[in-house]
């Protein structure tokens, strides 16, 4: 079956991301109020949380080669599992050190999953098509992001703080194990195959970061994601200096999620107007602007409309950093490629919170947004560079692509 042909597997894909990533939305706030149960200081929670986002990064190069030289499916259900244990067997934990090791086997399934799915859709879309599918399917990790975190709000509470954040890691290891269900069948057996012939020969990891566009997808990448982290963990510290009730925050945070669900909804029409360098661009310095706004000491309603039109812009990219990545890397080493985009946004997740946590400790709360915005405004910069095509890529081994000509995306 030709890439593109049957979209039934991506609307699959798109339904067993939300459940894996709705279970780990849920599971790593309840990891962090399990922990303090358990009696953790906040240096423990942070080597906890760092447990998570290190461990993967000496796996993600070697996953995306064993894809690169064979089929992406294996790695779906692998995730899974390793999601749903880790969620389940944090909730049973009575010491902080297990604690720490589950939760690196929860990032390391994250890790897994996200790399299996991404290289199943660069391989199973027509170029043509991979703007829009990538945006499709990044729609399952903004619903699981919007479910997760109002979930394990709903379940944690009380004053047995240990017993009702164990039970939600428990409902967050069910909920990763229905995600099962959709993965059936879900690679066409021509593409896997095709991945398997003619790629003996492995593309050396620095040739591929050297590849014109692949450094700035990933860096990207990390700047958009390292804005939705920081906001997170940041905004409820700007709303308590400001005055602004938790539950407001929550519906804040919220709104910021939804609007970035909207934006991967109308993805299509955006690229057929502005193409995707351009749109890349213009979103990335519209969010500098908007991260710097919320520095500002603005009433609770413009902030409203600030965090929505943050979240919009926030939504274009992930998924076109992935097309970004994806076009520009050599054929036989896409996945490699795309693993190195998760490398380069784990190491984000953890460099950006500490740099931000210094900034806001030397200059106030409201700088890291200001920071923000300087990283969201090089990422512009950085877009404007990229190339852009939709032609097949298919460079030969050992050559530099060339710079092709930039086009708009009207048939997409």
């Amino acid at each position: 079956m030709a890439p593109g042909g049957n979209r039934g597997w991506l609307l699959r894909l798109v339904i067993a991301f939300s459940f894996a990533q709705g279970a780990v939305s849920m599971a790593r706030p309840a990891v962090s109020y399990r922990a303090l149960a358990l009696g953790a200081d906040e240096r423990a929670i942070g080597v906890i949380a760092g447990v998570y986002a290190l461990l993967p990064l000496f796996a993600a190069v070697p996953l995306g080669r064993r894809t690169d030289h064979g089929r992406c499916a294996p790695l779906l259900p692998v995730g899974v599992v390793l999601i749903s244990g880790g969620c389940a067997l944090s909730g049973i934990a009575d010491s902080l050190w297990a604690m720490a090791v589950w939760s690196g086997v929860m990032g390391l399934g994250h890790l897994c999953f996200v790399i299996g799915a991404q290289s199943l859709v660069a391989r199973q879309s027509a170029p043509h098509e991979q703007d829009r599918n990538f945006g499709h399917f990044t729609i399952g990790a903004s619903l699981g992001q919007l479910v997760g975190p109002v979930a394990a709000g709903a379940l944690i509470g009380g004053p047995d703080m240990a017993g009702t954040s164990a039970l939600a890691l428990l409902v967050s290891g069910a909920g990763a194990a229905v995600a099962f269900t959709s993965l059936w069948r879900i690679e066409h057996r021509d593409t896997g195959a095709k991945s398997r012939t003619g790629q003996a020969d492995r593309i050396p990891v620095g040739r591929i970061f050297r590849t014109r566009g692949v450094p700035g997808g990933i860096f990207v990448s990390l700047s958009v994601l390292s804005a939705t982290d920081i906001l997170t963990a940041y905004l409820p510290v700007v709303g308590e200096h400001r005055g602004i009730a938790p539950s407001v925050i929550g519906l804040l945070l919220s709104l910021r999620a939804a609007a970035t669900i909207a934006c991967r909804l109308v993805l299509t029409p955006l690229l057929r107007l502005l193409g995707r360098a351009s749109l890349l661009t213009v979103t990335c310095l519209l969010a500098a602007l908007l991260c710097a706004g919320i520095a500002l000491p603005v009433p609770v309603w413009a902030l409203a409309v600030i965090l929505a039109l943050l979240g919009f812009c926030l939504g274009v990219g992930q998924p076109l950093s992935m097309t970004t990545v994806v076009q520009a890397a050599p054929e036989g080493a896409r996945s490699t490629a795309l693993a190195l985009r998760l490398t380069g946004n784990r190491l984000g997740q953890v460099a950006a919170p500490a740099t931000a946590g210094l900034v806001a400790g030397l200059a106030g709360t409201a700088a890291p947004f200001v920071m923000l915005g300087t990283l969201l405004l090089v990422s512009a910069g950085v877009a404007l560079r990229s190339p852009e095509r939709s032609e097949e890529a298919g460079p030969a081994v050992g050559k530099r692509l060339r710079r092709p000509g930039l086009r708009r995306t009207s048939d997409i």
